[in-house]
């Protein structure tokens, strides 16, 4: 069983503030989001480091869409495929149906992190609210646990803790 943990939410949600704080429950894991996939694969074809990439990614970021559409040109779920290579990872950035339910199938703990529109915009500036990436799995019903970060980082280390829990009791 590979063990991935995905977390879905808007923009300023908390997904990566989630992911940071499992990681230090769960040391053995680490984070790599569906880009991640793009620039690990591009590193390994041009033979340079991924924090080359991540450094001078207005370099290589033509290149990175190019290689990311023609990834999803073969098949839209490509990329996710590629991430279902690695084992203990936390993939903070799922978006859409297809992805959530590729995932789950794969044996993937989904997580969903809602946070109401005050609460986010208190932490960034909100552009596209309503695009599909914003609000096509808002009425998924298919997540291991819902999470809710309109607080404090104390509460959501809270709800991590359940999280974590949870997610303990899923793998055993």
């Amino acid at each position: 069983m590979k063990h991935i943990l995905v977390i879905s939410g808007k923009q300023y949600s908390g997904k990566d503030t989630l992911a940071k704080i499992l990681l230090e429950k769960m040391p053995e894991y680490r984070r790599i989001g569906l880009g991640d996939a793009i620039k690990f694969e591009y590193a390994k074809r041009k033979n340079i480091s991924v924090d080359e990439i991540i450094k001078n990614k207005h370099l290589y970021r033509d290149d990175l869409i190019k290689l990311g559409n023609w990834g999803r040109d073969i098949d839209n779920c490509y990329w996710i495929k590629n991430l279902l290579g690695f084992d203990k990872i936390i993939v903070p950035d799922i978006r859409l149906p297809f992805e959530a339910e590729y995932f789950k199938n794969a044996g993937a703990f989904l997580i969903r992190v809602e946070s109401d529109y005050s609460s986010r915009s208190q932490r960034g500036v909100i552009v596209n609210d309503s695009d599909e990436t914003e609000t096509a799995l808002d009425n998924y019903s298919d997540f291991n646990v819902t999470i809710y970060n309109n607080s404090t980082y104390v509460d959501l280390v809270k709800e991590a803790d359940k999280v974590f829990s949870l997610y303990k009791k899923f793998i055993s």
